[in-house]
């Protein structure tokens, strides 16, 4: 795994505006951003469960947290942002993915600084605090969510859909209620029916989609013990992917370079160490032919240029003399007949597969992919002073 350190952070993230919207674990992913531009260190398990703190890290809170009711409620709110003078950060909780409240968020963008990067996920409040009809509401809201946000931010911002992470089997602290505390054992497979759906509606808005759900399947050894939240470690690789995602996006190229001293990120790469000594190349029994399928013929599939590395597969030989694909004697065997598919049916046309993309309007079907985005061209710091709230809606209490 590669970690991004300080300086690449710094450099990165320059002159640029990041929010980030979402729950709790997004708070911590902020945190960690704001602990990643100042030093190479981690956050403290006090940093990770605190919430609502007037001041983390030179950072100020704008709205809600302490200044607000302290509850674990959908009406709980809280702004903070982080400004140096080359980086701003700045964190929405959320509650729901759309909502009068994220209509004031996105009102906010449309009146003040547009965002170079918008780091967002909502999921695990979706679909279990709003009644039986969650599921479908949860639906429909991405759908206003997706489109509201494309038409208010600027057209080369970064728009990233985060996946949820795996949760546990039993949820613990203040995140069940009792009176949803019947869905905690089947909490984790409605969340992966939920990062389904919205990854693959974001991906059709033409947004960027980064699974974390997959990429800590087998991290589980850094959840905490509530099942929901996650260790310092596993937030810095998060850090490390955002980053990594942002430069690749923008063309730039980071460097690899090593975890702080005493911190191991414990994840499967490490432990294929133990795996070496095995080699790599099949032995085969008897040498097989070389593969003549309508994929090869029609040049889609390049085992050494595209599928494998070289240095960890061979092209199989061609057949000796004594090969025969007959079978043995008194042995049965179906006849084969080879039947190549024409290249016209090899192909996928979006436009008239009747599968998932067949369901939406042309304008949100996947946008061609192989444009990269930009670095945008800001270079000024920004304004020394605080942004202006918008007035939340008046369901609030704001």
């Amino acid at each position: 795994m590669r970690f991004v350190t300080q300086s690449q952070a710094r450099q990165l993230l320059h002159n640029k505006f990041v929010v980030v919207l979402g729950g709790s674990v997004h708070r911590s992913i902020y945190k960690d951003l704001v602990v990643l531009l100042q030093k190479d260190r981690y956050l403290t398990p006090s940093q990770l469960k605190s919430k609502g703190e007037l001041s983390f890290e030179r950072d100020c809170l704008v709205e809600g947290g302490q200044r607000g009711p302290m509850t674990n409620g959908t009406e709980y709110r809280e702004v903070r942002q982080y400004r140096s003078d080359h980086h701003l950060l700045r964190f929405y909780f959320l509650t729901r993915v759309y909502s009068p409240y994220m209509e004031s968020i996105l009102e906010d963008f449309r009146c003040g600084l547009k965002p170079d990067v918008v780091i967002v996920n909502s999921c695990l409040w979706d679909i279990t605090r709003y009644g039986r009809k969650c599921l479908p509401e949860y639906r429909e809201n991405l759908h206003k969510f997706f489109g509201q946000m494309k038409a208010t931010v600027c057209h080369d911002c970064l728009i990233l859909w985060l996946l949820s992470m795996p949760v546990g089997k039993k949820i613990k602290g203040g995140f069940l209620v009792p009176e949803i505390h019947h869905l905690g054992p089947t909490l984790r497979y409605d969340v992966i029916e939920a990062n389904f759906y919205g990854g693959r509606l974001a991906s059709a808005y033409g947004l960027d989609v980064l699974d974390l759900h997959f990429q800590f399947r087998f991290s589980l050894r850094h959840r905490m013990p509530d099942g929901i939240h996650w260790d310092a470690v596993a937030h810095r690789r998060i850090t490390s992917l955002l980053l990594q995602h942002i430069a690749q996006a923008w063309g730039v190229q980071l460097y690899s370079s090593t975890p702080p001293s005493g911190q191991v990120f414990q994840s499967m790469e490490l432990r294929r160490r133990d795996f070496t000594h095995h080699s790599p190349t099949p032995v085969w029994l008897r040498p097989r032919p070389l593969l003549n399928s309508a994929f090869q013929s029609q040049s889609l599939v390049h085992y050494r240029e595209s599928h494998v590395s070289p240095a960890w597969f061979q092209r199989p030989v061609p057949p000796h003399s004594d090969y025969s694909p007959s079978p043995a004697p008194g042995m049965w065997m179906c006849q084969h007949v080879g039947v190549r598919a024409s290249f016209s049916q090899l192909r996928f046309d979006v436009n008239t597969s009747q599968g998932f993309y067949g369901t939406f309007p042309p304008e949100h079907r996947p946008a061609d992919r192989r444009v990269t985005r930009r670095r945008s061209g800001r270079v000024h710091p920004y304004h020394p002073h605080l942004f202006q709230v918008t007035p939340r809606h008046h369901a609030y209490g704001w």
